[in-house]
């Protein structure tokens, strides 16, 4: 199983995309430990004094494809999650200093907690998709995926490119553009799509 991530794909307005969509996709990738699964809380990972968050909604691919076209990409998913992609911030920093990879920032173990996942068939619009981020119950993050600079089309056509993508792989696909911040030791996260909350657990 791959488990893969896009960076900075959101806008907070529609009117920004345009600017921002080069076709340079940053794509990054974590490591099977890095999930925690069944909502089970989450350790503090002793490697940061700096652990951000970030609500996503992630894809999980449902059949082989490589040179996947935008056209037949949206047939390759097969469910959906919510999902929180943390950064270990200060450790990104220093490797970012000497342009080293992102692997140790982003790939430690319990930086990928995800939900239970839903049927694709359960939402009608790709892109017109709401969720939503809650820590000890104050809204930090809402998203939209009409906001998306790429879409999950162009994202899996664009990875497929790269690598064959297998079922079961797991994809990111970014966080909104607003509210990203940094969580404790104690804090209760709970995430929703379309409502439904999915993702529930504490910083332990």
């Amino acid at each position: 199983m791959k488990i893969l991530g896009i960076g900075k794909n959101y806008v907070n307005s529609k009117d920004e995309i345009s600017t921002y969509k080069n076709g340079k996709q940053i794509i990054f990738s974590k490591p099977t430990s890095s999930l925690v699964l069944d909502n089970n809380d989450v350790p503090y990972p002793s490697i940061t004094k700096n652990l951000v968050y970030e609500v996503e909604l992630v894809a999980k691919i449902g059949k082989r494809g490589k040179d996947i076209t935008v056209a037949d990409a949206a047939y390759y998913i097969n469910e959906l999650a919510i999902g929180i992609d943390y950064t270990a911030k200060d450790v990104l920093n220093m490797y970012r200093e000497t342009k080293h990879p992102w692997d140790l920032a982003k790939g430690f173990d319990g930086s990928a907690p995800i939900s239970a996942f839903k049927s694709i068939t359960n939402f009608s619009n790709l892109n017109d998709i709401n969720f939503d981020l809650k820590i000890n119950g104050e809204q930090r993050q809402v998203g939209n995926t009409d906001l998306m600079i790429y879409n999950f089309s162009e994202i899996i056509a664009y990875v497929s490119k790269f690598m064959t993508l297998e079922p079961g792989d797991l994809i990111f696909t970014g966080t909104p553009a607003s509210g990203t911040g940094e969580v404790q030791v104690g804090d209760h996260l709970q995430a929703s799509l379309e409502g439904e909350l999915l993702l529930d657990f504490k910083m332990i």
